[in-house]
């Protein structure tokens, strides 16, 4: 059952056409993610949905409710939306307690003060902050802030909750406990979430299902995290889900040649349709494999032009007949095997998976 029904929705700012005629569905229950560059619409589209913007054309669905349509005049504001919303600077008040703050929206609403008291202990357990009630935000730390942005805005219990870049001033330790959080917030309490971010690892962690947009704010592909990450339909998408590689191909006399030089590609190759000459294969850094002896038919010959300790992990930049690309391996691997290359080395370098795009097709579709 679909919770929200985007139809058609246009946004535009002067002239500069931000949403072009978006239709989306978001299902009941789910965990959906808008990811996509900075300035693209994610946020544009949240507040449209939130009621703190109008479109300029289309129709909002929210649990089968119109609530924006500018054709009729139609536009319920957002206090009648049943919705919470978390933003990226948490916006606690910072006179207020742990407490007041999350009790806020039910002041609003003159509930009964037992009726606050037992809603607010419960958001308090919910996001593990009890104990903490009576402090100040300048008392709390980013990430115990964000939770009680959470708890305010969950604690009118609202049928779906926006949520926009809403850990992305914490650091990277706290970044990666406070999604899993939310996940298991959304999974407690069986919400519909709507999650805004340009992190691709926050949108695989969290997602029931993910949209990929572009810079022109045009939805690429919808599907689960793995669908997005493992069966791209375009470049811009492969591009966009983490470090990309690109290594040109060509079919000369019959054959087809990697890069600039003359090895042949000794993989499975791409069909021809209508005389496509010119190619590009896309891979991961984890699907290359390195190598100092070539594998039969299997490996092309490369040199490498960075080596770089990362601790953990050595990663190599690697130049193939004109086109470079970088793989990694762990670092105690490499030793153990021979592995630890230097600038000027030679290599050889085979692949796990490949994704095939025609030259053309990729102009101006991968992030630079």
């Amino acid at each position: 059952m679909d919770f929200i029904h985007v139809e058609g929705v246009s946004k535009a700012y002067a002239d500069h056409h931000v949403l072009n005629e978006l239709t989306l569905d978001i299902h009941k229950g789910e965990c959906f993610t808008l990811l996509g560059p900075s300035g693209c619409g994610k946020t544009v589209l949240l507040r449209l949905i939130a009621g703190f913007e109008v479109p300029d054309q289309g129709k909002l669905y929210i649990d089968e409710t119109l609530v924006s349509d500018p054709g009729e005049h139609i536009n319920v504001p957002p206090e009648n939306r049943a919705i919470g919303v978390v933003f990226q600077d948490y916006a606690v008040w910072p006179h207020m307690t742990v407490f007041d703050n999350i009790a806020y929206p039910l002041k609003i609403a003159k509930c009964p003060k037992d009726e606050i008291e037992k809603r607010v202990m419960e958001m308090v357990d919910l996001v593990a902050m009890r104990g903490l009630e009576k402090r100040f935000p300048s008392e709390l730390s980013g990430g115990q802030q964000q939770r009680v942005a959470l708890a305010r805005a969950l604690v009118a219990k609202p049928n779906l909750l926006l949520l926009d870049e809403p850990i992305a001033n914490l650091d990277a330790n706290l970044r990666e406990e406070m999604r899993f959080e939310i996940k298991e917030l959304q999974r407690k309490l069986g919400v519909t979430v709507l999650y805004v971010t340009h992190d691709q690892e926050i949108g695989l962690a969290i997602s029931d299902r993910v949209a990929i947009m572009n810079n022109e704010g045009v939805i690429q592909q919808i599907g689960t995290p793995y669908e997005i990450f493992e069966k791209p339909v375009n470049p811009f998408v492969f591009s966009f889900m983490g470090i990309a590689n690109f290594l040109n191909v060509r079919m000369e006399n019959g054959q087809y040649l990697a890069g600039t030089g003359s090895q042949a590609v000794p993989w499975e190759k791409p069909e021809n349709p209508a005389g496509v000459v010119d190619w590009v294969a896309g891979f991961r850094p984890s699907d290359v494999r390195i190598s100092r002896t070539p594998e039969a038919g299997k490996s092309l010959k490369g040199i490498i032009r960075r080596a770089n300790f990362l601790g953990a992990m050595m990663d190599y930049l690697v130049e193939i007949d004109g086109t470079t690309l970088r793989t990694n391996l762990e670092t105690h691997r490499a030793i153990s095997e021979n592995l630890l290359f230097e600038a000027g080395d030679e290599c050889y370098i085979s692949f796990l998976d490949l994704h095939w795009f025609e030259a053309e097709k990729l102009k101006g579709a991968i992030l630079e």
